[in-house]
Order: structure tokens, then C-alpha cells, then sequence
């Protein structure tokens, strides 16, 4: 047996050192978030439910509906798709940053955000995906603006105005997020330097 093979063997690897009784418990407690992410997988399914009920409503429909009830049942599957992206991105993201590594190295189908991901590039993905479906809502809700005024609108020009603000809220956040982010990340090089 060559030393090279050796020092490569798993049971060859150097152990952690042994950590005391409360790091150890403290350390431990991460693996309490488990059931979150698997709540989060459940609600998944259901998101999945949701776009099979939508996708059979559209279909069934397709000839019977206008262009703008098809447009808002395609933008209801849009919004139910990016949820569900924005679920993965947790799940995933959240389970490596904040859990347990997910050994995915060498896999087809590793993400490849995943590769660089840590609570900071998580927040700011996050943050890109809550405003990616505030914008597919905002659509929505500007598509039915025509109804405003008439019995048939869904919102009030004040609710329209509110969804707005909230984006922009959304959009302003999200570049505080990624300001704050970079300027972290200049001053980390610089004490580096």
C-alpha cells in the first residue's frame, strides 16, 4: 500500500478535536432547525398543488377565458413557480449556510450559486427573488387597474398605491442589503491586506 494512499484514506483523516460538554450543545442546537426545513419542503409540495389545481384551471378554461384571465391565470403560475424557487433557495441554501454541509461536489446537478453561498449572498438572493414576486403581484395587479373604478376591480386605488410603496420598499432594501454587503466585504479585504 502506497503512503500516498495512505494519508487519503478516510480513516486516515485527522479528527476534530473533542469539544467540550456546552460548545458541544451549543453547536449541536443547528441540527433544531431540521424541522423547519422540512416543514418548508412540505409547504413545497403544496405549492405544488397549487400549480397543478392552476394549470388544470387554465387548461380547462383556455377557450372560454379572455386574454387578460389568461394572462393573469400564466402570471398566477409564474408567482407560484418563484415562490417555490424562492423556497429552494432556503431550503438548500439555508441547510448548507446554517446546518450541515450537503457534500454536493462533483454532482450534475449541484446548484451553482450553492458553490459560494453564505448568509450574506443568501440575503441578497432572497432579497432578489421577494422582489422578482412583487413584481409578477404588481403585474397582476396593474393588469386588472383598468377594472378600477367598476364593481369588478379586485383592488381600490389606494391598495394600488400601498402594493407600490411596498415594492419600492422591497427594491430599497435590497440594495441597503447589497450595499451593506459590499462595503462588509471591502472592509474584510482591507483588514486582510
Amino acid at each position: 500500500m502506497s503512503a500516498e494512499h495512505e494519508t487519503t484514506s478516510p480513516s486516515r483523516l485527522p479528527r476534530p478535536p473533542r469539544m467540550r460538554a456546552l460548545p458541544m450543545i451549543i453547536f449541536g442546537s443547528r441540527w433544531l432547525q431540521l424541522p423547519l426545513y422540512l416543514g418548508l419542503i412540505v409547504a413545497q409540495c403544496v405549492y405544488i398543488a397549487l400549480f397543478i389545481k392552476e394549470l388544470w384551471h387554465l387548461s380547462w378554461h383556455a377557450l372560454d377565458f379572455s386574454e387578460q384571465q389568461i394572462m393573469m391565470s400564466v402570471l398566477a403560475l409564474i408567482d407560484v413557480v418563484m415562490i417555490s424557487n424562492l423556497l429552494v433557495m432556503v431550503i438548500v441554501g439555508g441547510y448548507e449556510t446554517f446546518v450541515s454541509r450537503l457534500d454536493l461536489q462533483g454532482h450534475p446537478d449541484e446548484p451553482e450559486w450553492l458553490g459560494h453561498v453564505n448568509a450574506s449572498v443568501l440575503k441578497i438572493k432572497l432579497a432578489m427573488a421577494i422582489i422578482g414576486i412583487s413584481s409578477i403581484a404588481l403585474l397582476r395587479t396593474f393588469i386588472e387597474a383598468g377594472n378600477l373604478g367598476s364593481g369588478r376591480a379586485g383592488y381600490t386605488e389606494q391598495g394600488v398605491m400601498w402594493q407600490v410603496l411596498i415594492h419600492l420598499t422591497f427594491i430599497v432594501s435590497a440594495i441597503g442589503i447589497a450595499c451593506v454587503d459590499r462595503l462588509s466585504d471591502r472592509e474584510a479585504r482591507n483588514h486582510a491586506d
